[in-house]
């Protein structure tokens, strides 16, 4: 039981009525901007969390050096 094309248009009119288009124009501008600025948080996390590993394996490596060493 899906909705079909006829039954969204219906939808997309009950909801431009009750809310009108131009707070919907604000809603949709709002989360496309929410949306980016996910992705672009997102997009900053990664190279950090890629810098930790790295610093985790130069730790490890640094220490069976050491143990190597001994």
């Amino acid at each position: 039981m899906g909705f079909g094309l006829k039954e969204l248009v219906v939808i997309l009119i009950i909801v431009a009525l009750l809310f009108g288009t131009k707070k919907l124009k604000n809603i949709g501008s709002d989360l496309g901007g929410a949306i980016k600025g996910f992705k672009k948080g997102i997009a900053e996390e990664e190279p950090q969390e890629l810098d930790d590993q790295s610093k985790t394996d130069e730790v490890k490596a640094t220490q069976a050096e050491e143990k190597v060493s001994k």
